[in-house]
């Protein structure tokens, strides 16, 4: 079933109350049984916002969400029941279970991973894309699990789980409330963060939320020699390394690198025996990191469309305001 092609633009819609819902289901009562089917059905220069409603299950899929297709939404309705799922390694671009290259992209209550184990690169989700926003999210893998590319993205309230450096990339990226889970069998670390020039706007922070796990692991070391990564108010367990962060075998990195924490707490957050390159932020220091300026996210993240309409007719269906169908 083919969506009706639109016009060759990609401004951003009129109305972001109301999107074109289209339905995933296996069973075969939505309008397509794969994900990647529903997305290849949006046109090129997509300009209306798209809801893509997965039902639960497990999708075996390797998906793409290409550069030329934004606005679109892709919704579960519970993580803990709607997972896609694949298994790869190789190069890091290459092994993505999803790939997000698509700007003003929404990903809502969906479980990303890969399972491709312990032996190399296995990326679970990939966001190049500019303005992208997960919600309730599980993103799942050992090794570089999150490849938070390039772009401006938002996390709320996700649970993501590795060993090595597993959230790692040049955006420029705000964690809200946020779940981090280390699997690393010896000394682990969360993030490796790329930012390559002081000129350059990108960095990870992460606000509030927590940081559980087994084993040991540092929270970054640096992937750019100007790595930029900032904790606030976040719980850490004990899996925290006393070190706290390290410079990957290049002291000279450690005075590029920005490694910041402010307000932690928890058995992992004493900074007493932290790498004296670090920094324990003053209030005046974290208030940049602490809104949603550094990603400009007042300017482009927007609610779920409370309004649909069928992809099989004209009529325009009114849904709550959360957005699940």
């Amino acid at each position: 079933m083919a969506v009706a092609s639109s016009s060759n633009t990609t401004s951003a819609p009129m109305d972001m109350s109301t999107a074109l819902l289209i339905r995933v289901d296996q069973s075969g009562l939505g309008d397509y049984k794969k994900i990647q089917d529903a997305i290849d059905a949006v046109p090129s220069n997509n300009s209306e916002l798209v809801f893509i409603w997965i039902k639960p299950g497990i999708y075996r899929e390797k998906i793409v969400v290409p550069a030329d297709k934004p606005f679109i939404t892709m919704s579960g309705t519970e993580a803990s029941n709607t997972t896609i799922t694949w298994n790869d390694t190789g190069e890091i671009y290459d092994s993505p279970t999803m790939a997000i290259l698509a700007s003003d992209f929404v990903g809502r209550y969906l479980t990303i991973q890969n399972t491709f184990g312990k032996s190399g690169k296995a990326v679970a989700l990939r966001v190049s894309g500019d303005k992208a926003a997960f919600y309730g999210c599980m993103i799942v893998s050992y090794q570089d699990t999150l490849l938070d590319d390039a772009g401006r993205h938002y996390y709320s309230n996700c649970y993501i789980e590795g060993g090595v450096d597993f959230i790692c990339g040049n955006a420029a990226s705000l964690f809200e409330m946020c779940h981090l889970h280390s699997t690393a069998e010896n000394e682990g670390a969360i993030t490796a963060q790329q930012r390559s020039s002081p000129l350059e706007n990108t960095g990870f922070t992460f606000l509030g939320g927590k940081i559980t796990g087994n084993g040991s692991t540092v929270l970054g070391r640096p992937w750019g020699p100007y790595s930029r990564v900032v904790f606030a108010l976040t719980y850490m367990s004990s899996v925290i390394l006393p070190q706290g962060w390290d410079d990957w075998g290049d002291p000279s990195k450690q005075s590029t690198a920005y490694y910041g924490e402010y307000k932690c707490y928890g058995p992992g957050a004493n900074r007493s025996n932290r790498v004296k390159w670090s920094h324990s932020l003053t209030n005046e220091e974290a208030a940049p990191f602490l809104t949603k300026n550094m990603i400009g996210g007042r300017a482009w993240l927007r609610p779920a469309p409370t309004h649909f309409k069928q992809i099989s007719g004209p009529t325009i269906s009114t849904f709550k305001a959360q957005g699940k169908p």
